[in-house]
């Protein structure tokens, strides 16, 4: 099992170039099982979570060529023959994004059989959200043996008002909806880039949507898409983790290929935490601390509030801010197990609730620790690159799920920092190789 060995102390100087985002990545790749023809897909990223989507794709019949380097981080699938639409279990326990499968698979096959999502342990996400919808289209769902069932001869539009605002239910339901006969309407919608972003690849398909990234989205449904191209929008929380990363080290950063308008609400709570945010483009940021920061309290929302999924890079921020900061969770409820690790490096951070108390101005010092889940992991690796001596990250298998070669990227910066697997120790000049 590999794991990280950072060395504290650099501060990030250069510029750093932002993968595509694995979260619109997911669910566009689920998006051409609408379609017979060829679906393409550039700016993909390198990360776990695409190959177990390529699987998942596969194993149920259809052709995914899924490559980098010379192709530029583009893949290309074909869903023409869908003879198993089934996410079985050992695929998708990994991965909670497998419940991206279930709307296309209804629209386009008229049944669907997918295993009980996995992935981080961070809270509920409830899929009933989505369950419920679909019955509204006319599906009708059953449930054993850990999967989940759904069938409809063809779903028809109905008006859908989400109880609480979802991410992958407006995603799955969308993908449902353009092949639905007639209308829907779906209210309290996700207002995400990661949906817009989906919907851009269905109107290139050939969909008809009005409203993506609003609260309200209208659907008028249409009996065949055909295949596209499209180019995945920039990482957002790749993004903000790197400047996150320049202003918790005090160096001067370019985050390139981005996009700002994505970071409104990081862009915004750096500044106040005393960074320095400089928008250079359409496509960079520069980050810079040469001095003290400050506490400055945060509270997670669905977007375009400050997102959950920054929480814990920004509570790694908090540990070296004057002063105290509050961070309340309001998406997940289990999302502060990030806490104790950063802690067990001399954090003075408690938890009530949904509320963590970082008080700031902390000395950390290495330590060994343990990746919990995605965003933790990235936490630890700021936390350690600041932090005295040299910090050993466990589980770091957690953090390839969403990040793209992530230590060569912060070493070409200036990060001290290194993969290694469990019988490997590194020498005392690998550092300077």
């Amino acid at each position: 099992m590999d794991k990280f060995v950072v060395r504290g102390g650099n501060p990030l100087v250069g510029t750093i170039r932002v993968s595509g985002a694995k979260n619109s990545a997911l669910p566009c790749m689920a998006a051409a099982i609408l379609t017979e023809d060829e679906v393409t897909l550039e700016n993909i990223p390198q990360v776990r979570d695409i190959e177990t989507e390529r699987k998942l794709l596969a194993s149920m019949g259809a052709e995914v060529e899924l490559g980098y380097g010379r192709a530029q981080h583009r893949t290309t699938i074909s869903c023409r023959n869908l003879s198993d639409p089934v996410a079985k279990y050992e695929i998708v326990k990994t991965m909670r994004a497998s419940s991206l499968v279930l709307g296309p698979l209804v629209a386009r096959c008229g049944m669907a059989r997918v295993a009980m999502p996995g992935g981080c342990a961070i809270g509920g996400r409830p899929i009933d959200l989505h369950l419920k919808g679909l019955e509204k289209m006319g599906a009708v769902i059953t449930q054993e043996h850990g999967y989940l069932e759904a069938r409809a001869t063809r779903l028809h539009g109905a008006h859908l008002v989400f109880d609480k605002i979802t991410v992958t239910g407006t995603e799955d339901l969308l993908m449902a909806a353009v092949l639905a006969e007639g209308e829907t309407t779906m209210e309290n919608c996700a207002r995400e880039p990661e949906v817009t972003d989906l919907a851009a690849l269905l109107i290139a398909m050939g969909a008809k949507i009005h409203g993506a990234g609003t609260p309200t989205i209208h659907v008028h449904g249409v009996p065949k898409l055909h295949g596209a191209r499209h180019r995945i929008n920039p990482d957002r929380i790749e993004a903000g983790t790197f400047l996150v990363a320049g202003a918790i080290t005090q160096g001067d950063l370019i985050v390139s290929n981005c996009n700002p308008q994505h970071l409104g609400a990081v862009i915004r709570k750096l500044e106040e935490s005393g960074a320095r945010i400089d928008i250079l483009s359409s496509d960079s940021v520069r980050v810079r601390a040469d001095g003290p920061l400050k506490a400055s309290d945060i509270s997670t929302l669905e977007y375009p509030g400050f997102p959950t999924d920054m929480q814990a890079q920004y509570m790694a921020l908090a540990t070296q801010a004057e002063g105290v900061t509050m961070v309340k969770e309001n998406i997940f409820e289990n999302r502060f197990m990030h806490v104790q690790e950063l802690n067990r490096m001399g954090a003075n951070i408690t938890v009530d609730g949904r509320t963590a108390t970082v008080r700031g101005s902390s000395r950390l010092s290495s330590a060994a620790v343990m990746c919990s889940d995605l965003r933790a992991s990235a936490s630890l690796v700021l936390a350690a690159m600041v932090a005295d001596g040299e910090t050993i990250i466990d589980r770091v298998y957690h953090m390839d799920r969403g990040y793209e070669r992530i230590e060569e990227k912060l070493r070409g910066v200036g990060a001290q920092i290194r993969r290694m697997g469990d019988v490997f120790a590194p020498r005392e000049d690998a550092w300077h190789e």
